[in-house]
């Protein structure tokens, strides 16, 4: 699958709306709700712990809080239809407490579902081609994008497109299910940075190179939290068709020196910190 191929671009740039699952798509989350279902059973009847079942619950979104368990959907790229509002409202009315809470990286939260009724929720989502796989966990996570994606004056191209690709790209991928850390990913095509890249793990923005052509700024370690860092640019300009290439090799340098003794030390701002730009840059490209 490559950024250049036009079939992969026809069906990412759909006209309802920027990607409609496909039967491999839609197998895919209906064999994850099966699966989750059954574990929720196990867990429910006793014979799983919560330390047991903690894996399985956050691999779909599920955390538990102090009071209740909480669900979070993924919105990729904080694209929705009105089909897909619509049935958040409906699960929100009919499992949570009538609301939940859009976040800051566009995904929802529903803060009040009860355990037995999570894969009815999941189930639910599933039917208008969404779900809550990779909302939490030491993965990447959902990929953000500028909310005026599509509709920007300053845009030089819909980022959109891309990070439906690279959603695709990191769902469910066996190299990066079980990284240091959790790992962000935000792209703009505005010249204005809405999206927010200089405070993702990889920051992608997209920009012209000398001849006119279109390729991505990336950049690297930023982040927020208890250790803020302003990420740093790792490459100033990386073709198109070798944006996938670079961002594996990032992923690869991450998951082999990221820390795992300290989850507080373990995001890639920090190796990028302690290591130097320089240093990353040169076992990226190596």
């Amino acid at each position: 699958m490559s950024l250049n191929d036009t079939n992969t671009l026809s069906r990412i740039n759909s006209p309802k709306t920027t990607y409609q699952y496909d039967e491999f798509d839609k197998d895919f989350i209906r064999e994850r709700v099966a699966e989750f279902r059954e574990q929720v059973r196990r867990r429910l009847e006793g014979s799983l712990t919560e330390e047991e079942f903690r894996p399985f619950r956050l691999m779909n979104g599920l955390y538990l809080q102090l009071h209740a368990y909480m669900l979070r959907v993924a919105i990729p790229y904080g694209t929705l239809t009105s089909q897909q509002m619509r049935r958040l409202a409906e699960i929100a009315d009919r499992w949570d407490k009538g609301y939940g809470h859009f976040t800051t990286r566009q995904n929802l939260q529903y803060n009040w579902p009860r355990l037995i009724d999570t894969p009815d929720i999941l189930e639910a989502l599933a039917e208008v081609d969404m779900h809550a796989i990779q909302t939490s966990g030491n993965c990447i996570r959902n990929v953000t994008a500028d909310h005026f994606a599509g509709v920007a004056a300053d845009e030089i191209e819909d980022p959109r497109p891309t990070a439906e690709f690279l959603r695709q790209w990191s769902s469910a991928h066996p190299e990066f299910s079980f990284l240091p850390r959790k790992f962000k990913i935000a792209i703009t095509g505005a010249t204005h940075d809405r999206a927010a890249t200089l405070a993702h793990d990889i920051g992608l923005r997209l920009v012209k190179n000398a001849s006119g052509e279109i390729g991505y700024c990336v950049i690297i370690g930023g982040g927020l939290g208890r250790s803020p860092f302003i990420g740093k640019i790792i490459r100033e300009y990386v073709p198109r068709s070798a944006l996938l290439a670079y961002l594996e090799a990032i992923m690869r340098v991450y998951n082999r020196y990221g820390r795992r003794d300290n989850k507080y030390k373990a995001r890639i701002k920090i190796l990028v910190h302690e290591k130097g730009i320089e240093t990353i840059r040169a076992a990226v490209e190596k």
